[in-house]
């Protein structure tokens, strides 16, 4: 095999694929990212079983062939590498010279054919939307997964499809996220929980571009999403789902309408006292025209007033600092309602259409004097 591609293309497709290499593994092929020009293009693959990511690049073939290259080096070449083209050529015993301009690398590949492919999904009946609005629905959601394995469900999301409406929903036992999308068309409903790690990925890979789309394609065991000239194919979470409908509620006791800007800045100096791993929560002052914030460390302590609108009773709550400046940064609006019921019982931040809904589980304090 025999190619010629700009570093810049090359590069490019490298990082792309690497994603899908595993950091740990007892296949030392899968370590690897498999360059595949059998068919007339220039294919980057990588593939730790449950995720993998395939993407074409433009260069010159100049002979056709296949090659497994140990990912970590052959990126590392590859950035370090002068801005100019770059010849990749291997040999019957899988050798591979890498050159540009008067550089000149050798490194020992391995067989193609020992590679694990991509699962071959059958790509009819796609979900199209656009690569903004995935790329901003991960954003607002991925950070309340969980990072704990104990419960699998916790580490993914819900993407559930009913008719011309996407919902993904995100949980960790602490809070809940959840973003409603209008799709631009109508599809079969469908509902799978989809891995965290995947989501995160395609968001870092994703240009974004507001004028393009993705194509999201579903089998029983698998979700693919297809995009410029990339494809990423993830295994799904396998179980139910957790009812959510019966954790939401739309009763209140408080409602406080608050500059988000305000809010969430005075929450962020609140923070300053706290310490790297301390848990200490944020204490809310609910009156008729004012929200206080209270903070109080082994570092010192802080109150700070904000005007708001309210309606209902005055309230005293405890949060995590962390969780609501999380919802709060995601959120474009510039004002936003809480809503409240007592200090034990959840907060909700949501809109009035419901396109988005965050739920925080306050936490325990004793007054702050």
């Amino acid at each position: 095999m025999k190619i010629v591609c700009k570093k810049s293309n090359l590069l490019n497709g490298v990082q792309i694929v690497s994603k899908a290499v595993p950091s740990k593994t007892t296949m030392s092929i899968l370590e690897c990212i498999l360059i595949d020009t059998r068919n007339g293009n220039i294919k980057l693959t990588a593939n730790d079983m449950e995720l993998g990511i395939e993407t074409t690049i433009d260069g010159e073939i100049v002979s056709k062939g296949m090659i497994a290259l140990d990912a970590k080096i052959f990126l590392e070449i590859v950035r370090k590498l002068p801005d100019s083209d770059i010849t990749i050529e291997t040999d019957d015993s899988y050798k591979t010279t890498i050159t540009c301009e008067k550089a000149k690398f050798n490194i020992i590949g391995k067989s193609g054919e020992d590679f694990s492919y991509l699962p071959d999904i059958e790509r009819n009946d796609s979900v199209m939307i656009s690569q903004f609005t995935l790329k901003e629905v991960i954003r607002q959601t991925i950070f309340s997964i969980s990072d704990n394995d104990n419960n699998k469900l916790m580490t993914g999301e819900l993407f559930e499809i009913n008719d011309d409406t996407l919902k993904v929903v995100s949980l960790d036992g602490h809070r809940i996220s959840i973003r409603k999308i209008a799709l631009k068309n109508s599809y079969e409903n469908k509902k799978v929980v989809v891995p965290g790690k995947t989501l995160s990925e395609v968001s870092k890979i994703l240009p974004g571009d507001m004028d393009k789309d993705v194509s999201i394609f579903f089998t029983d065991k698998h979700i693919l999403f297809e995009f410029d000239n990339t494809v990423v194919v993830s295994r799904l979470i396998e179980g139910e789902y957790f009812k959510i409908d019966q954790m939401l509620s739309s009763d209140y006791e408080t409602k406080v309408k608050i500059n988000k800007k305000e809010l969430l800045d005075c929450i962020d100096r609140a923070t300053l006292l706290v310490k790297e791993g301390d848990k200490k929560p944020v204490i809310i002052n609910i009156t008729d025209a004012s929200m206080e914030l209270k903070m109080n460390s082994t570092v010192g302590s802080m109150d700070e007033q904000i005007d708001i609108d309210k309606e209902g009773k005055d309230l005293m709550i405890g949060f995590n600092p962390k969780f609501l400046i999380d919802a709060l940064r995601v959120i474009e609006d510039e004002e936003v309602d809480l809503y409240m019921v007592n200090p034990k019982a959840p907060c909700f931040i949501r809109n009035a259409e419901e396109s988005y809904i965050y739920l925080i589980l306050p936490v325990n304090f004793t007054t702050v004097s």
